[in-house]
């Protein structure tokens, strides 16, 4: 009895020194897995608390944890209400992950826990006031839907709405025509774009090449590059995703895009250290680096900080009436245009209005002339799949849209989780809808856009 003791006592005594060693590792260096989850956790459950005015439980639970990566499952959340910062760790102890709010610019991730520099890199910028709509104007001026029976069967349909569906609307004609909203989401919840946000960053990007302040044909971007032929990249190298520069875009592990959104606190400065794969020009790559990239080009171009942190509002929102649009920035100030802005559907379906409307907005012509055109004009190098300034030529998961139905001039902004805008210019309409609906499940908007279009142009 007692010899078998002491081995159930040496058991336990080996098994807690090895626990103690792992929890001793899982803190002083914890894997980079972990960082990005616990990173990944709180940048979302800021964006969502603070800014969307969710249940910090609810985010986490509904959107970090149940689509995600196993490893979510065991991340637990500290929100700090005063001083608007979260932080997520495994088990509530290990690799934590840390987020902070800025008013006007929403939540960056900080992956050093510098919480100071986050807040001073947005500091004291003069933000216009954009007015919230009018409730009794029609959309766009105000909020007012003119809804039109005829979708209201399609609109109905869960099926084709998907599931996860957090807001869908749809504008025919300048106007609001029909709108959904998900359980628990409302016309006043900011919806993350994930990558829509991109094709929002190349309209910035137009309207300085509108105030002649940038060209498509720019090189010479960043200082690093001057000494080799990084140097050739342009502007209309980065807008079609045909710079050549390397950068893995898979999800789901430690890759390049991982790695730029949890753990580097200077996204920008990691997207433009990588060399070239490719002469630039040759062949397509899609890259949130470079979406990073433009971001840090449409800031340079300004100059001035306090104008660049303020030209999503002053140039974009405001004149559009965007009240609710947040670009949100990495920890040094630089916006992420690659994936963080937040706006609810009527917003999102503002800007889509905008696209329509050939990049006029009240009669003054905010985007270049033939801009509009180049987002749905394929680029060379790719293949015919994507736009020459962030856009895609066909939908999720890449089949002909002529295979729905869908007139030959559509074109797409898509993200992350099932986020999309529907763009058809010859039938003036587009369709937002945005969810949390990953692309494991298999959902196509194309057959909602398609019946959004048969049904508008029904007879009443």
């Amino acid at each position: 009895m007692g010899r078998y003791l002491r081995i159930v006592a040496g058991t336990v005594l080996g098994s807690a020194f090895v626990l103690a060693v792992a929890g001793s590792w899982l803190i002083v260096s914890p894997p980079e897995l972990l960082k990005v989850g616990s990173g990944y956790a709180a940048k979302i459950v800021c964006s969502n608390v603070f800014l969307a005015g969710r249940d910090p439980q609810d985010v986490l639970a509904t959107d970090v944890q149940a689509p995600g990566h196993p490893l979510l499952r065991l991340m637990r959340q500290s929100v700090d209400m005063e001083d608007r910062t979260v932080t997520a760790s495994l088990l509530g102890v290990f690799a934590p992950g840390h987020a902070v709010y800025r008013e006007g610019f929403g939540c960056a991730g900080v992956p050093d826990g510098d919480y100071v520099a986050a807040q001073q890199a947005v500091a004291d910028v003069p933000l216009p006031a954009v007015a919230a709509p009018s409730p009794g104007t029609p959309w766009p001026a105000g909020d007012a839907i003119s809804a039109d029976p005829r979708l209201d069967a399609v609109l109905d349909d869960p099926t084709l709405l998907g599931p996860g569906m957090r807001g869908v609307a749809v504008i025919h004609g300048g106007r609001l025509v029909g709108e959904r909203y998900g359980e628990g989401f409302t016309a006043r919840t900011p919806l993350l774009g994930w990558s829509v946000t991109k094709t929002v960053n190349a309209a910035l990007l137009g309207r300085l090449m509108l105030d002649h302040r940038l060209s498509p044909t720019q090189a010479h971007l960043f200082a690093e590059w001057n000494g080799d032929a990084r140097a050739n990249i342009t502007v209309a190298d980065l807008l079609a995703m045909q710079s050549g520069l390397e950068f893995n875009e898979d999800y789901g592990d430690v890759t390049d895009v991982t790695r730029m959104l949890f753990l580097e606190p200077n996204m920008a400065r990691f997207a433009a250290s990588f060399p070239l794969a490719s002469n630039p020009g040759e062949k397509f790559s899609y890259s949130s680096g470079t979406a990073m990239l433009l971001s840090h080009v449409f800031m340079n171009a300004l100059g001035d900080r306090w104008r660049a942190l303020a030209y999503p509002a002053t140039a974009l929102f405001a004149p559009l009436g965007m009240a609710s649009a947040v670009m949100e920035t990495d920890e040094t100030g630089v916006f992420v245009g690659s994936s963080y802005m937040y706006a609810t559907a009527r917003d999102w379906a503002r800007f889509a209005q905008l696209i329509l409307n050939d990049g006029i907005w009240n009669g003054a012509r905010l985007l270049p002339e033939g801009y509009v055109r180049a987002m749905g004009t394929p680029s060379p190098a790719s293949g015919g799949t994507y736009g020459e300034m962030q856009t895609w030529i066909d939908g999720p998961g890449q089949e002909p849209d002529s295979r729905f139905g869908l007139p030959d001039d559509t074109f797409w902004m898509l993200g992350h989780d099932g986020q999309s805008i529907a763009v058809i210019p010859s039938r003036n309409i587009a369709v937002v809808r945005m969810g949390l609906t990953p692309a494991r499940l298999g959902y196509r908007p194309q057959t909602l856009v398609a019946r959004v279009v048969a049904a508008l142009e029904a007879a009443d």
